[in-house]
């Protein structure tokens, strides 16, 4: 069967200006894993990603990694719903938590409880609904997963991944969140696929990184 490799894009910028861009350390890491693909044998015919920044810059770091080039298709159904909005939304008639945007404990803290509302459609006016967050993840999906194709590669963001995962394991409500918050810069999820069915194969893989490289390349955000 089709394998897609669903990969998250490297560390970007928290609490810059623009967060949209990779960091010097999200390079290295997009550059380490495309050596550590290539070093496994993956060989992709197909590549994609969506249409932020740090997508294709991660793509970029991969492809250079891997010693190769390629002109990747785009879908914005793999990119991340807009965190900032969201949150902007939440509290838009109330006091917001202190640094809610450039703290990291605060900021993840608050994202957590409020998709967890916005799952439930509590919060009035959102960038995106639940429902139009969960279709756009699923069609760039079944555009990507081409049956005539051997092995895909393709660049999303943590909660998009979060989404498609909990959305082919017919996840109860809630867990999406919790997926995405454990999910890695630059981790590998794989899945294989037919004209008829999808299988989670691997999730959250980071075969870049080991007990030499760890402290050093392994991020969340």
């Amino acid at each position: 069967m089709p394998e897609l490799f669903l990969i998250r894009h490297a560390q970007a910028s928290f609490g810059a200006a623009n967060y949209d861009k990779l960091s010097d350390l999200g390079h290295e890491q997009s550059e380490e894993l495309g050596r550590a693909l290539k070093a496994q044998g993956v060989t992709p015919t197909s590549f994609w990603a969506g249409t932020l920044t740090r997508h294709r810059e991660t793509l970029d770091g991969i492809l250079r990694g891997m010693g190769a080039s390629a002109a990747p298709q785009t879908h914005a159904g793999f990119n991340e719903f807009d965190f900032t909005a969201l949150l902007n939304a939440k509290y838009a008639e109330q006091p917001a938590p202190e640094n809610m945007h450039t703290e990291r404990k605060s900021h993840f803290r608050t994202l957590r409880d409020t998709v967890l509302e916005w799952e439930r459609d509590d919060i009035p006016n959102p960038p995106e609904s639940w429902a139009d967050f969960t279709n756009r993840t699923r069609h760039a999906m079944r555009t990507a997963m081409d049956p005539d194709q051997q092995t895909v590669l393709a660049v999303s963001s943590g909660g998009a991944i979060g989404r498609i995962v909990a959305d082919t394991l017919d996840c109860p409500p809630g867990q999406q969140i919790k997926l995405q918050l454990q999910t890695r810069n630059c981790s590998v999820t794989r899945f294989v696929y037919s004209a008829r069915t999808t299988y989670l194969t691997g999730f959250n893989e980071t075969p870049h990184i080991n007990a030499a490289n760890q402290e050093r390349l392994l991020t969340y955000s």
